[in-house]
Order: C-alpha cells, then sequence, then structure tokens
C-alpha cells in the first residue's frame, strides 16, 4: 500500500514525501480510510509507529476546499498530556499542512499566555493543547469550542495517568454533541475503554500492537548492580562506549538533578528536564540534546512520551519504574520508525521485583549482564517493607535500619500533577 492509494491530496503527498515516508506504517493504513469515511476511531498502537500521522494526515484532507471565510474559529482541537508531545504534535501538523491554507497553533502551560491569546484571536483551524491551558483560555473567553467538529485525544492512557480525565470531560461538554472523535493510546486499559465508551459513537478499533511490546529493533540489556554504584557506572559506559546521545529515565524529579549535577561533575555534558523545569529550560534542553550539544539528557516519565529524537541510538533505565507499563512508553524514545536502538537498565537489590513485573508483562526475561569492576555486592540485603509502610534497609549484620529519607519515594507512582503539563 502507498500514500497515493489513501485518498490524500497532491499537496500533503508532496509533503509526506519531503518528511522522507514513502509507505504507511500499520497503523495509519487502518485509521487514515476510517477517519476519511467520518467515523469515529479508537486506537491502540506502541509509540513510535506513526500514530500522528495516522490522524493528522485525514485530518487535513478533510479541510481542504472549505471556504475561509466559512470555517469556524477552531474545528479541530487535538489534545495531548504534555507540552513537549503538544509541540511534537504541533510540528507534525504544520509540516504535513505545508502547501494548504490552513492555520494551526499550539498552546500549554509554563509560557505567558499573552502570545496565545493572540494567536487564537486570528483564528486557528487546528489546535494543539494540553487540558489545563486550554481551560485557562476557556475561562478567559478567549476560546470558544462550540465550533469544534472534530477532537483527537493522543496518549489517552497518559492523560488519565495524569489525572486529566475530569478535565477531559468538561471540555466535551463545551463541545457540539455532533462531531467526530478520534482516540489514540499506547494502552487498552479498562479506565481507557470506560472513557471511549462514554463518548466515542461506534467507533472501528484498531489494534496494531498493545503497550505491552516493544518495537522489534530495541535490544534489551540489565545490568545488575549496587544502587549506590549507579551513577559511576553510568559514567563509566557512556565515557568507555562513546555514546554521543543517551536518553536516562529517573523515578523523581529531584533524583533527575542530582543525578544530572554528578554526571557534569564526571566531565559529561548532561541536562535535566521534568516538570518542575520551566518550559524555556525544558525546551533549551531538548534543543541542546537534539544538536549534540548535550550528551546526556536525564528526565522524569514525564518525557516518556512526546519526546520524539530521530535516530536515539541508548535509553537508560537509570531506575525502573514503579509500573512496568512505562518501562515500555521510556524505550519507545529509541528504536523508532524501524531504527535499531538498545535499552539500558541499571537494575540494584531493590529493584528485582519491579524488574520481575517488566518481564511478565513482556513475557520473555530480559538478559542480564554483570559489568566488569561493578559486580553487584552479595552481602547487601534488599530493602523490605516496615509495619507502617515505610522501607527500611537489613545492613550487612542483618540488622534493620529505617530508610534514610522515606519522602523522597513519596510522588513516584503512575499518578503525575496536571501542572507538570
Amino acid at each position: 500500500m502507498s500514500f497515493e492509494s489513501l485518498g490524500l491530496s497532491a499537496e500533503i503527498l508532496r509533503a509526506v514525501s519531503e518528511q522522507g515516508y514513502s509507505e504507511p506504517t500499520p497503523v495509519q493504513a487502518e485509521s487514515i480510510p476510517a477517519i476519511l469515511a467520518g467515523r469515529d476511531v479508537l486506537a491502540g498502537a506502541q509509540t513510535g509507529t506513526g500514530k500522528t500521522a495516522g490522524f493528522t494526515l485525514p485530518i487535513l484532507q478533510g479541510l481542504i476546499g472549505v471556504p475561509r471565510q466559512a470555517r469556524p474559529r477552531t474545528r479541530v482541537l487535538i489534545l495531548t498530556p504534555t507540552r513537549e508531545l503538544a509541540a511534537q504534535v504541533h510540528e507534525s501538523v504544520r509540516s504535513y499542512a505545508k502547501y494548504l491554507d490552513l492555520k494551526s497553533s499550539v498552546i500549554f502551560g509554563g509560557v505567558n499566555i499573552n502570545p496565545q491569546i493572540r494567536k487564537l484571536s486570528q483564528g486557528v483551524d487546528i489546535l494543539v493543547a494540553t487540558p489545563g491551558r486550554l481551560l485557562d483560555h476557556v475561562s478567559r473567553k478567549t476560546l470558544d469550542l462550540s465550533s469544534v467538529d472534530c477532537l483527537v485525544l493522543d496518549e489517552a492512557d497518559r492523560m488519565l495517568d495524569m489525572g486529566f480525565v475530569h478535565d477531559i470531560r468538561r471540555i466535551i461538554s463545551l463541545m457540539p454533541e455532533t462531531r467526530q472523535n478520534l482516540m489514540f493510546s499506547a494502552t487498552y486499559s479498562k479506565e481507557i475503554r470506560k472513557l471511549a465508551d462514554s463518548f466515542l459513537n461506534r467507533p472501528v478499533n484498531i489494534a496494531i500492537s498493545t503497550g505491552n511490546t516493544a518495537a522489534d529493533g530495541v535490544t534489551h540489556v540489565v545490568h545488575p548492580v549496587d544502587k549506590a554504584r549507579k551513577r559511576e557506572m553510568l559514567s563509566h559506559m557512556i565515557g568507555s562506549n562513546n555514546w554521543r546521545q543517551v536518553l536516562v529515565f529517573t523515578r523523581t524529579k529531584h533524583g533527575a538533578n542530582r543525578l544530572a549535577r554528578q554526571m557534569a561533575m564526571d566531565g559529561i555534558s548532561t541536562a535535566a528536564i521534568h516538570g518542575n523545569k520551566s518550559q524555556g529550560a525544558r525546551t533549551r534542553a531538548l534543543a541542546d540534546f537534539k544538536r549534540g550539544e548535550v550528551r546526556a539528557l536525564v528526565a522524569t516519565d514525564i518525557a516518556a512520551r512526546g519526546l520524539d529524537i530521530e535516530d536515539l541510538p541508548h535509553v537508560v533505565n537509570y531506575e525502573l519504574p514503579n509500573v512496568p507499563e512505562d518501562y515500555i512508553h521510556r524505550i519507545g524514545r529509541t528504536g523508532r520508525a524501524g531504527q535499531e536502538g538498545k535499552a539500558v537498565s541499571l537494575v540494584c537489590i531493590d529493584e528485582a521485583e519491579l524488574l520481575g513485573g517488566i518481564e511478565k508483562l513482556m513475557k520473555k526475561p530480559l538478559r542480564r549482564e554483570i559489568i566488569e569492576g561493578y559486580e553487584p555486592d552479595p552481602s547487601i540485603k534488599p530493602s523490605v517493607k516496615t509495619a507502617n509502610g515505610r522501607r527500611s534497609r537489613n545492613n550487612r549484620s542483618g540488622r534493620s535500619q529505617p530508610a534514610r529519607n522515606s519522602s523522597s519515594r513519596r510522588g513516584n507512582g503512575r499518578r503525575h500533577s496536571r501542572r507538570a503539563a
């Protein structure tokens, strides 16, 4: 199958060709005809499979030929969970609409709202937004959703994880009842299906691959190591292997900042990106990383989706995620669009249970490889949960010691603050 056979205009085909795409991916091949036919769609596909083009291309096709004066202020609304993903989706919209007479814009928090207000006042055909900032504009009456005839929820499972479900329902209530609804998600959980049932109208179900699998081009390796030596080993691996571009995941914002500082002291140019960083700082860090000016980018799970880095060779799980599915989302940053990539996990004895959950989800064991000089100390015992739910650590004598800073483990779960978007 080719893009030409899908009924797209010459202008769209030209833009697609300039992006280097010749054949649609499976999710594109199934979603584009369904969307062009006006059907609601519930699509599940792993990250890096071309979902953005899967909904953007047919949306653009549907907007062609509508006279400018007849267009409502906003005809298409694309909701994303994070700022980075919103910016990425908008860039894709702009690229695919390069030769079309269409206006698009993106709005998200963490930046001055006034330029967004001015842009919206000029009218846009396609609006990409995060839920929080979108509702800010609605409350200011700088945005009217009463003319939206196509709603897209991108990375819907992530939006539920981040607690946006009530915002989503409120946003839906502000739009016309008759509209096209498109829902794209990496996983098909019960919560996702419940949300889909609440507003999708007899949708076409597309399940290319769920979030339980990783891209075929990704090589997985686990390096057992003591927790206290993780940073030392990571810097050693980056230096000795001459890795030039490494995305490193931690569980917490504080941990990301600390690791970035320590790696910089090791002589590795490093930046951190997480929800507490200003949007300007996040944008600069990502741009520097893409240009190669920053060798290692340390991120929390806010970056697990929405970072589109071409040919990213290495993703490192400095700490395993608490939720197994997030492992798939993290490593989905490498091995994209048929490319090869390597997913490295530094696993201490406390993370054995988390590793087991990931292997159960993937239905296969991950290859272990001990790095010479960093062999785990067999006398170190794993942390154990105490009666109050906190963790304590068994020392070498077998006595139980309270964890030094249990507060550092708070907020490490799957839910994130809306402010992060």
